[in-house]
């Protein structure tokens, strides 16, 4: 299955669709099979104990999945997550960005299932592990 969206039209539409992330998210590239996606961390992403939040991690391999649907079914905003599991392996690096690795396991109709693993940039232990099921709204016609 060719893309949908490129990488330019992904990142226009993410940032047409959600504003409030513009700055949080970079897309490195963008393969018919895989998205590879990065959290520009920030002050604003950090725990006490200087490490990355748990929330932000959940909020890249969240966005990172979405963008991976999207690029292949196009412009529909309204694919929502359905179900999460994250694994935590070790604290990311407080001063580097989390780069997320994504590939969708199964695109249907109605449900589309990623994987991603997260590094901090320039490691390759990962820092965490999710997988998370989207589901993508039916088609309407006329």
């Amino acid at each position: 299955m060719s893309l949908a969206l490129n990488k330019e039209e992904l990142t226009d539409y993410l940032n047409e669709v959600f504003p409030q992330i513009r700055n949080d998210f970079s897309i490195d590239e963008l393969t018919e099979d895989s998205i590879t996606m990065r959290l520009l961390t920030a002050e604003r992403h950090l725990r006490p104990g200087g490490t990355v939040s748990g929330p932000s991690m959940f909020a890249l391999a969240d966005v990172c999945v979405y963008a991976m649907v999207l690029a292949r079914i196009g412009r529909k905003a309204l694919a929502v997550t359905t179900n999460c599991s994250l694994d935590f392996m070790r604290k990311p690096e407080a001063d580097k960005d989390v780069v997320a690795h994504c590939r969708l396991l199964k695109l249907g109709r109605a449900l589309a299932v990623g994987d991603v693993l997260m590094f901090s940039d320039g490691s390759d232990k990962p820092v965490a592990r999710a997988s998370m099921t989207y589901s993508i709204p039916p088609v309407h016609v006329g």
